[in-house]
């Protein structure tokens, strides 16, 4: 018995040396590790391809004041851009997001604007990761707009997110996105828009960075500007806040579709990460 156990203890051993080392997790593969030129799920309005960790969430605010910028109105805007604290003192429109990571690679989410009383049910899955031999990132997003408090007019949108890290220091990104029944106003003909989005981060501190986008409309229904927004962005630990200048008031990629102003907008972006 003892001779048993002692040729079972050197064979389990020799089997433990003889093992190969287990391969150690690839940090750029844990979701819950922060990418530095990546750090939050949206550029300014745009998606990016960022993954939640499996059982995590995130929380966003977003603030877009309704004063133009360029207010050249005396009758709307009578007391000038600094008398109405650069529009702090007028009404704004405000967006709420939720989004949760149900397994590796996919999350869902939704978003809740005051344009139209807009909820957006959203899915995303990450496609490929960045490496030695991948050159971008990849993502889908599927999502379902709807009006009114998702009673009304609905308006389902496809989104192929192709992102390109740029070390610790910059990301661009461009977005294939074709939304469908873009036109609320009418329900006959060809209401879809087609366009693509394209957007930067610039890191230019270890937690600040300068973020742009902008949102060609290449075909379909395409009223008015084409939407852009150019950001000054802060990160700290978990939490994000960006300041934001816009042609509209968009945060959707429906109401993106819809089209901007020759107006600019001052906002801002607040987001949370939970994990």
């Amino acid at each position: 018995m003892i001779r048993q156990a002692i040729r079972f203890a050197c064979a389990a051993t020799f089997a433990l040396l003889s093992a190969p080392p287990a391969l150690a997790q690839n940090p750029a593969d844990d979701d819950a590790v922060l990418k530095p030129a990546e750090p939050d799920y949206t550029i300014v309005s745009l998606p990016t391809s960022l993954r939640l960790p499996p059982l995590g969430s995130a929380f966003r605010v977003t603030h877009r004041f309704i004063r133009p910028l360029n207010c050249s109105d005396d009758q709307q805007c009578p007391d000038g851009l600094v008398g109405d604290l650069f529009g702090l003192d007028n009404g704004a429109y405000v967006g709420l997001e939720f989004r949760f990571g149900i397994v590796e690679d996919a999350e869902i989410g939704i978003h809740r604007a005051r344009g139209e009383k807009t909820i957006d049910l959203f899915g995303q899955y990450g496609l490929t990761r960045q490496s030695e031999h991948v050159l971008v990132e990849m993502a889908l997003r599927l999502s379902i707009e709807g009006t009114n408090n998702f009673r009304d007019v609905y308006s389902p949108t496809l989104t192929l997110i192709a992102t390109r890290l740029i070390g610790e220091s910059a990301s661009l990104h461009i977005e294939p996105i074709w939304v469908g029944n873009s036109n609320l106003a009418s329900n006959v003909g060809d209401d879809s828009t087609f366009m693509v989005g394209l957007g930067g981060r610039l890191r230019i501190l270890p937690t600040v960075y300068v973020v742009a986008e902008f949102v060609p409309r290449l075909s379909g229904y395409k009223p008015d500007s084409n939407h852009g927004s150019i950001a000054l962005e802060k990160r700290a630990g978990g939490h994000l806040f960006q300041v934001t200048f816009s042609n509209d008031f968009a945060t959707t990629l429906g109401q993106i579709a819809r089209g901007g102003s020759d107006n600019w907008y001052l906002g801002f972006n607040l987001s949370r990460k939970f994990f």
